[in-house]
């Protein structure tokens, strides 16, 4: 039996500000560069120097997954935000909460990010690992140190389960 259960709900900038920042140039300016053949959309910075941390650009090559799914865990980074950048277009769910000891299910959110752009995920924000609806690779830029930075949480509630929208 589903603790919770969470219907996905798109991605947008203003219902995920909560929890971080949308990655992508839908409804942003820009500014004209390399003569004018390219566009520049300035995105905020990534959050990952902490504690002598440094930069750590990776590609994880996820596994198809299916909605709906029963999210067990949640983890958090606390010294850093952790960016998804979808490579092929491939749609993932978003699964987040916020709480200072453990994920609040009240907060608990579950969107789904079509693919054309990616998030940054704020430090402490809870969140599943990531979990994509197509097999296919994505570029995560997160925080690399000498502290290893990943709190995982047991859902203290029960499983949480995760619906299609109607």
């Amino acid at each position: 039996m589903a603790g919770r259960e969470l219907v996905l709900r798109p991605l947008a900038a203003g219902a995920f500000q909560p929890y971080g920042d949308v990655i992508g140039s839908a409804g942003r300016d820009g500014r004209a560069i390399n003569a004018g053949t390219s566009l520049r959309v300035e995105m905020p910075d990534p959050d990952i120097l902490e504690q002598a941390g440094r930069p750590s650009l990776s590609v994880f090559r996820a596994q198809a997954g299916a909605v709906p799914f029963m999210a067990h865990m949640l983890e958090r980074h606390c010294l850093g935000s952790q960016t998804f950048l979808p490579l092929h277009g491939t749609p993932y769910v978003v699964l987040v909460a916020l709480g200072a000891q453990a994920p609040d299910p009240a907060t608990a959110r579950a969107f789904l990010a079509d693919g054309r752009c990616g998030v940054t995920l704020r430090r402490g924000v809870w969140h599943h690992p990531l979990w994509a609806l197509a097999a296919g690779d994505f570029a995560v830029l997160e925080r690399r140190g000498a502290s290893v930075d990943c709190d995982i949480a047991t859902l203290s509630d029960g499983p949480w389960r995760i619906l299609p929208s109607a």
